[in-house]
């Protein structure tokens, strides 16, 4: 018998300035900022977070080459997405590419994509 993995519980983003990326996913995305171990800083979303380290002064362990700008997370938005390129938008980020069809983990989605104040690639999508 193998490991049966249930869910996804945190992801981790490393960061050239944690405030940035906070104040960036918090106003654009609705992610709500924690704190957590004395002064680490994590997005929450619904059961999920994004846990942020800053590059160069990473919590052990990590990753093998801890990067800025090296994710591409998809992200499933309650929101209409015709609502979330009219926020985007008034927000001053800027759709790189969409609405367009993609398919995720459940199924068919539409999506746009946005980069993050450090360039990770950041689609937001609605279940068709």
């Amino acid at each position: 018998m193998g490991i049966h993995i249930e869910q996804l519980d945190h992801l981790v983003l490393t960061v050239r300035d944690v405030g940035v990326t906070c104040a960036f996913y918090e106003r654009v995305l609705g992610m709500e900022v924690i704190t957590f171990q004395g002064d680490r800083k994590a997005l929450r979303f619904g059961t999920q977070k994004l846990n942020l380290h800053p590059a160069g002064g990473q919590f052990l362990p990590v990753a093998e080459l801890p990067t800025p700008g090296s994710a591409d997370l998809c992200l499933i938005a309650e929101t209409p997405l015709e609502q979330v390129v009219t926020h985007l938008g008034r927000c001053g980020v800027q759709v790189e590419m969409g609405p367009i069809r993609r398919t995720g983990a459940t199924g068919p989605l539409h999506s746009v994509y946005v980069r993050d104040p450090d360039g990770n690639l950041i689609e937001i999508s609605n279940r068709a």
